[in-house]
């Protein structure tokens, strides 16, 4: 029994220095499985390249909703669609909408989130969601393609109890990282004290959002076990329950061996 890192991006330059060695380290610490995201062309191609060479990292192809420009170019497109084919590809994702930055335009993004997720839906692979304050367009779009056909998770998950509602009666999974440990995020908590455990999936979005007490730096699957152990405080079980039951959720939502 041991972790899955459910969403990861090794391929970011902040890893540029010490990646291998990272990667490699990661066994010895409990932490099985990887699988990282594309976001951007590039990042499916370095996504790919990772799954090539580690023979425990898997990957999810897909253009994040503020690179989907770059899916104006029709090559792009396909060559996307010939990617996720891949060996090891195990998911599309991450897509969906960020209103945050809200670029490109909110249609731009739309018509590219529902593209993916037809893609998602042609080639029969779960969806890996990023939602970003669009809570209300993402789940109109994702209930008006009946994105609970392809499932998958929402990653990140940054809404509140009814919103986590509407996506676990979907058949969606909610990816539950760094945020859970922060002194601010009592919603998170609302929201993983309500679902039940058998829908969490444990993830880092790393190089990004590190949990307590390493919030600040960068991060990677070695934070995973604080995650851990503030789920298990919040559930009132132990860390070996949400990592047995984590395990057995990511094997089951994106068809690992």
């Amino acid at each position: 029994m041991y972790i899955i890192d459910t969403h990861a991006h090794y391929d970011d330059e902040k890893f540029d220095e010490d990646r291998d060695e990272l990667l490699t380290s990661l066994s010895s610490h409990n932490i099985g499985i990887v699988i990282n995201s594309g976001a951007s062309m590039k990042g499916v191609r370095d996504t790919i390249a990772l799954t090539e060479k580690y023979d425990f990292v898997y990957g999810s192809v897909g253009i994040h909703p503020n690179e989907v420009s770059e899916l104006e170019n029709g090559e792009a497109y396909e060559e996307l669609k010939e990617l996720v084919l891949k060996d090891k590809i195990v998911a599309v994702g991450e897509i969906g909408l960020d209103y945050y930055w809200d670029e490109p335009d909110r249609e731009v993004q739309k018509k590219h989130f529902e593209r993916q997720l037809e893609l998602a839906r042609e080639i029969k692979k779960p969806v890996i969601i990023h939602s970003r304050d669009a809570a209300a367009d993402t789940l109109d779009i994702m209930k008006s393609l009946h994105a609970e056909e392809m499932g998958g998770t929402i990653h990140c998950f940054s809404y509140g109890a009814e919103m986590a509602r509407e996506y676990l009666n979907m058949g969606f999974y909610l990816g539950i990282g760094g945020v859970i440990t922060f002194k601010n995020s009592r919603k998170l908590k609302e929201v993983v004290e309500y679902m039940p455990l058998d829908r969490i999936l444990l993830e880092t979005d790393c190089p990004y959002l590190s949990p307590e007490p390493n919030r600040g730096k960068r991060n990677s699957s070695l934070n995973l076990p604080y995650v851990v152990e503030k789920i298990a405080e919040i559930k009132n079980i132990s860390a070996e329950e949400v990592i047995q039951t984590t395990y057995d959720n990511a094997r089951r939502v994106y068809g690992l061996l």
